[in-house]
Protein backbone atom coordinates (compact mmCIF):
# COMPACT_ATOMS: atom_id res chain seq x y z
CA UNK A 1 0.00 0.00 0.00
CA UNK A 2 1.41 3.37 -1.02
CA UNK A 3 0.99 5.94 1.71
CA UNK A 4 0.40 9.56 0.67
CA UNK A 5 3.21 12.00 1.46
CA UNK A 6 0.93 14.10 3.70
CA UNK A 7 -0.02 10.99 5.65
CA UNK A 8 3.65 10.02 5.98
CA UNK A 9 4.37 13.46 7.45
CA UNK A 10 1.53 13.07 9.96
CA UNK A 11 2.47 9.49 10.85
CA UNK A 12 6.13 10.36 11.38
CA UNK A 13 5.13 13.21 13.69
CA UNK A 14 2.60 11.04 15.55
CA UNK A 15 5.20 8.30 16.00
CA UNK A 16 7.65 10.84 17.46
CA UNK A 17 4.97 12.06 19.87
CA UNK A 18 4.30 8.49 21.01
CA UNK A 19 8.02 7.67 21.32
CA UNK A 20 8.82 10.93 23.17
CA UNK A 21 5.68 11.84 25.13
CA UNK A 22 7.54 14.51 27.12
CA UNK A 23 8.50 16.44 23.95
CA UNK A 24 6.17 19.27 22.95
CA UNK A 25 7.40 19.49 19.35
CA UNK A 26 10.06 18.30 16.93
CA UNK A 27 12.52 19.76 14.45
CA UNK A 28 11.71 19.58 10.74
CA UNK A 29 14.70 17.35 10.02
CA UNK A 30 13.83 15.10 12.97
CA UNK A 31 10.36 14.50 11.50
CA UNK A 32 11.79 13.84 8.05
CA UNK A 33 14.33 11.36 9.39
CA UNK A 34 11.58 9.55 11.32
CA UNK A 35 9.61 9.30 8.07
CA UNK A 36 12.64 7.89 6.26
CA UNK A 37 13.24 5.38 9.06
CA UNK A 38 9.60 4.25 9.06
CA UNK A 39 8.81 4.27 5.34
CA UNK A 40 12.26 4.03 3.67
CA UNK A 41 11.05 6.85 1.47
CA UNK A 42 12.89 10.02 0.52
CA UNK A 43 10.24 11.55 -1.75
CA UNK A 44 10.67 15.35 -1.70
CA UNK A 45 6.93 15.75 -1.19
CA UNK A 46 7.22 14.47 2.38
CA UNK A 47 9.58 17.34 3.20
CA UNK A 48 7.30 19.90 1.52
CA UNK A 49 4.33 18.66 3.56
CA UNK A 50 6.30 18.85 6.82
CA UNK A 51 7.54 22.35 6.03
CA UNK A 52 4.42 23.90 4.52
CA UNK A 53 1.61 21.90 2.93
CA UNK A 54 0.35 20.32 6.20
CA UNK A 55 0.83 23.39 8.43
CA UNK A 56 -2.59 24.64 9.53
CA UNK A 57 -1.64 28.30 9.94
CA UNK A 58 -0.01 28.64 6.50
CA UNK A 59 -1.99 29.91 3.53
CA UNK A 60 -2.96 26.88 1.42
CA UNK A 61 -0.52 26.43 -1.45
CA UNK A 62 -2.07 24.26 -2.86
CA UNK A 63 -2.94 21.79 -0.05
CA UNK A 64 -5.49 22.71 2.60
CA UNK A 65 -4.45 20.09 5.19
CA UNK A 66 -4.47 20.97 8.89
CA UNK A 67 -2.27 18.14 10.07
CA UNK A 68 0.66 19.98 11.68
CA UNK A 69 1.14 23.05 13.84
CA UNK A 70 4.14 25.35 13.53
CA UNK A 71 5.16 25.72 17.17
CA UNK A 72 8.22 27.83 16.40
CA UNK A 73 10.75 28.43 13.66
CA UNK A 74 11.66 25.02 12.29
CA UNK A 75 9.47 23.21 14.84
CA UNK A 76 6.30 21.17 14.32
CA UNK A 77 3.82 19.12 16.30
CA UNK A 78 0.49 17.55 15.45
CA UNK A 79 -2.39 19.98 15.01
CA UNK A 80 -4.89 20.32 17.86
CA UNK A 81 -8.29 21.93 17.77
CA UNK A 82 -7.82 25.54 18.86
CA UNK A 83 -4.41 25.99 17.21
CA UNK A 84 -4.04 28.97 14.86
CA UNK A 85 -5.65 28.14 11.55
CA UNK A 86 -5.58 29.91 8.20
CA UNK A 87 -9.23 30.62 7.26
CA UNK A 88 -8.88 28.95 3.85
CA UNK A 89 -7.62 25.67 5.31
CA UNK A 90 -10.49 23.19 5.34
CA UNK A 91 -8.65 19.92 4.70
CA UNK A 92 -8.12 16.84 6.79
CA UNK A 93 -6.50 16.89 10.22
CA UNK A 94 -5.32 13.29 10.25
CA UNK A 95 -5.12 10.45 7.72
CA UNK A 96 -8.12 8.42 6.67
CA UNK A 97 -8.04 5.04 8.36
CA UNK A 98 -8.77 3.31 5.04
CA UNK A 99 -5.67 4.92 3.48
CA UNK A 100 -3.29 3.39 6.03
CA UNK A 101 -2.04 -0.10 6.78
CA UNK A 102 -3.83 -1.50 9.82
CA UNK A 103 -0.71 -1.26 12.01
CA UNK A 104 -1.11 2.55 12.03
CA UNK A 105 -4.79 2.59 13.06
CA UNK A 106 -3.93 2.78 16.79
CA UNK A 107 -2.18 6.11 16.11
CA UNK A 108 -5.45 7.59 14.88
CA UNK A 109 -7.25 6.19 17.94
CA UNK A 110 -4.60 7.72 20.23
CA UNK A 111 -4.79 11.05 18.40
CA UNK A 112 -8.58 11.29 18.71
CA UNK A 113 -8.86 10.01 22.27
CA UNK A 114 -5.83 11.65 23.87
CA UNK A 115 -3.81 14.07 21.78
CA UNK A 116 -6.32 16.17 19.88
CA UNK A 117 -8.26 17.24 22.95
CA UNK A 118 -7.49 20.80 24.09
CA UNK A 119 -4.40 21.30 26.28
CA UNK A 120 -6.48 21.37 29.49
CA UNK A 121 -7.57 17.77 29.00
CA UNK A 122 -10.98 16.33 28.31
CA UNK A 123 -12.95 18.85 30.33
CA UNK A 124 -14.17 21.60 28.06
CA UNK A 125 -13.27 19.66 24.96
CA UNK A 126 -15.42 20.58 22.01
CA UNK A 127 -15.23 17.01 20.68
CA UNK A 128 -18.22 15.22 22.17
CA UNK A 129 -17.18 12.02 23.90
CA UNK A 130 -20.08 10.18 22.25
CA UNK A 131 -18.42 10.61 18.86
CA UNK A 132 -15.36 8.72 20.04
CA UNK A 133 -17.50 5.60 20.41
CA UNK A 134 -17.88 5.55 16.64
CA UNK A 135 -14.15 5.72 15.87
CA UNK A 136 -13.39 2.88 13.53
CA UNK A 137 -16.97 2.58 12.36
CA UNK A 138 -16.97 5.72 10.21
CA UNK A 139 -14.17 7.27 8.13
CA UNK A 140 -11.90 9.67 10.02
CA UNK A 141 -12.76 12.56 7.70
CA UNK A 142 -16.49 12.05 8.34
CA UNK A 143 -15.84 11.95 12.09
CA UNK A 144 -14.01 15.27 11.84
CA UNK A 145 -16.82 16.83 9.81
CA UNK A 146 -19.43 15.60 12.30
CA UNK A 147 -17.43 17.01 15.19
CA UNK A 148 -17.07 20.38 13.46
CA UNK A 149 -20.78 20.53 12.64
CA UNK A 150 -21.76 19.73 16.21
CA UNK A 151 -19.24 22.19 17.65
CA UNK A 152 -20.32 25.01 15.37
CA UNK A 153 -24.00 24.53 16.22
CA UNK A 154 -23.73 23.98 19.96
CA UNK A 155 -24.73 26.77 22.32
CA UNK A 156 -25.78 28.98 19.44
CA UNK A 157 -28.71 31.24 20.27
CA UNK A 158 -31.03 32.21 17.46
CA UNK A 159 -32.27 35.74 18.16
CA UNK A 160 -35.48 34.93 16.23
CA UNK A 161 -36.43 32.38 18.87
CA UNK A 162 -36.90 35.04 21.56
Amino acid sequence: MNIRVADEAWLATALLHREHPQAKDFGLEEIRERAVKEFHDRRPGVWQHIVSHCVASNPPNPAQYRMLHSSGRGRRRLYREGDPLHPQRKGKVYPERRDLPERYHPLIDWYLAEYSVPEGGRKGSSRPAALLAFVGLIPAYDLQKMSEAISSGCERVDAGEW
